[in-house]
Formats: structure tokens, C-alpha cells, sequence
């Protein structure tokens, strides 16, 4: 099959089993004892982020709200903290998430950039109402690091979910 410049190849359904494996992963990833920063980025948050563009009716406000709960406890932060940012950027993800994916990726990781700058900033606001400290204006480079990682994030979450390019009698799709 011969791909036009401006067609999309078609994909796979994305197995549940490696939707929970990447999940997984990466709140593994953010539990790393690497010493909290406040620049780091929260490869949860994006990883939620993209299944929730890519997979809306598999991965949601639910899913996010519990592991927002799980990285709360770990960081032994204000309880719903995370689970209130997860839950927002979900949100937020499912309301651009067919216009998202009209563009191509390098383009993608500019509209995500102010939903994971907002979801960073509902977490720093809280966090600043529960009597903590400001961590600087170090804080904005974990949203632009994340929104740097989306083109990573985007190839390597949609290699399994890839078709042959050209079919024969074997493969029909």
C-alpha cells in the first residue's frame, strides 16, 4: 500500500495489557529515589496524558484519580494533590483530544504544553495553599521538559499498535 504524504497509517487497537504495563512504568519511573526537583518531569503525567488523547474509553478521570492517589502517598503529599492534577489534565485532555490528533506530533507537543503547564500549576497552587514553600521559577522547565518528551512518548507508546504498511493476501489490513 502506497501512503499518500498527508494519510495517517492505520493502528491497531492498544491492548489493555500494555496501556496498565506502560501506566505502570511510568509511576515506577516517578518513584525513582532521584531526589525530588522541582524541574523533573512527572513522566506519570504524561503518560496519562497520552493514553487519555489516544484512549479515552480506556484510560480516564477514574484511572487518573487513582494513580494521583498512588503518587500522593508516595511523595506523602496533601492527599488529592496529584489525584486533583491527574484528574484535571484527564479532563482537559479529553476536551481537545479530537482536535489533538489531527495534528502531526512535533505540533502535538505545542498544544499539550499549557495543559501540562496547567496541570504543574494546580499542583504547585495547592501545594502552596497547604502551607508549603515556593520552589522557584525552576518549576516551569518540568512542564516544557514533558511537552520536549511528548514526540519520545508518542512514537514509543504507538510501536505495538502499528499495521504492516503493505498488505498481501495474508494481512488484509
Amino acid at each position: 500500500m502506497i501512503m499518500r504524504s498527508g494519510q495517517q497509517q492505520l493502528l491497531l487497537p492498544a491492548s489493555p495489557v500494555f496501556i496498565w504495563c506502560t501506566l505502570v512504568a511510568a509511576l515506577l519511573l516517578n518513584m525513582l529515589p532521584l531526589g525530588r526537583v522541582p524541574w523533573m518531569p512527572d513522566f506519570l503525567a504524561l503518560v496519562l496524558l497520552f493514553w487519555s488523547v489516544h484512549q479515552p474509553l480506556k484510560v480516564g478521570i477514574g484511572i487518573a484519580f487513582m494513580f494521583g492517589l498512588a503518587m500522593d502517598v508516595h511523595h506523602t503529599a496533601l492527599l488529592g494533590q496529584h489525584a486533583f492534577s491527574y484528574t484535571a489534565l484527564s479532563f482537559l485532555a479529553s476536551l481537545i483530544q479530537r482536535r489533538l490528533l489531527w495534528f502531526k506530533v512535533p505540533l502535538q507537543a505545542l498544544q499539550v504544553l499549557p495543559l501540562l503547564g496547567a496541570a504543574h500549576g494546580m499542583e504547585l497552587i495547592l501545594r502552596l495553599l497547604s502551607g508549603g514553600v515556593f520552589p522557584g521559577w525552576v518549576v516551569l522547565i518540568a512542564p516544557l521538559a514533558e511537552a520536549l518528551l511528548w514526540p519520545l512518548a508518542s512514537v514509543l507508546l504507538l510501536v505495538p499498535q502499528l499495521r504492516a504498511p503493505d498488505p498481501d493476501e495474508n494481512r488484509p489490513l
